[in-house]
């Protein structure tokens, strides 16, 4: 899939892991959000993406935020 434009840009860094979310635009104009981690081991980088579309972002988000809410306890 190529790249969107991209409309946001935030980067988390947490030791040899790095996340990277996004907020794109496809061609139709259809906005996503992207998140890929990369890490690092040794000599060797691997980066794994997720892109999220259409009104699966905010039942995302609620999935997300009931997670980070289990981790507090």
């Amino acid at each position: 899939m190529p790249q969107g434009k991209s409309l946001f840009s935030t980067m988390v860094r947490a030791g040899r892991t790095t996340y990277f979310v996004d907020v794109k635009e496809a061609k139709n104009g259809n906005k996503y959000l992207s998140i890929a981690e990369t890490r690092i081991n040794g000599e060797e980088r691997k980066r794994v993406s997720l892109r999220v579309f259409g009104e699966a972002v905010q039942d995302f988000r609620q999935a997300v935020e009931e997670a980070v809410s289990a981790l507090s306890q």
